[in-house]
């Protein structure tokens, strides 16, 4: 029986694929990756976190179940202070920039974030969107990672 599914979402760019599964398992999560799928989501998922996933990978997002980030977080990133330096300073951010940046770590979607912040979803996305091209990263998963490796954030912190 097979208890993996993929979801294709096609873009102008391109292609997207969710993987689905019940499978719970790091190896699992970066072989998915490193075959260039956009998204890793868990069975449990709620029918409407699956269609925002979709949404959010269409439009070029990157996408895992929170609890892989969660797990992830923890395993990857460093509070070292070396580490930080090596990867980016979080000083070409706005307040507002570093303020989005933390509570995208926190595992939050555009709509939460403008809910929390008080803005439209179009303001969130265009901080993102100046956030990723500041820190020089791809996607919001690799935002996350540098929150976590500058010690913007920290695993067990909370984040709203």
């Amino acid at each position: 029986m097979v208890t993996t599914r993929r979801i294709l979402t096609g873009t102008v760019a391109g292609p997207r694929i969710i993987i689905l599964t019940t499978f719970d398992l790091d190896q699992y999560v970066y072989a998915a990756l490193a075959a260039g799928a956009s998204g890793f989501l868990l069975k449990d998922v709620t029918p409407e976190h699956l269609v925002a996933a979709v949404h959010m990978v269409r439009e070029g997002d990157a996408l895992l179940a929170p609890a892989i980030t969660r797990r992830l977080v923890r395993r990857f990133a460093r509070r070292d202070p070396q580490t930080a330096t090596l990867h980016r300073d979080l000083a070409a951010l706005t307040r507002r920039e570093t303020e989005v940046l933390r509570l995208l770590a926190g595992g939050m979607s555009n709509a939460e974030l403008a809910d929390a912040l008080h803005l439209s979803e179009a303001t969130v996305k265009t901080h993102v969107a100046r956030i990723l091209a500041k820190l020089n990263v791809r996607d919001r998963v690799q935002a996350v990672v540098v929150a976590y490796e500058t010690g913007l954030v920290s695993p067990g912190s909370p984040q709203d």
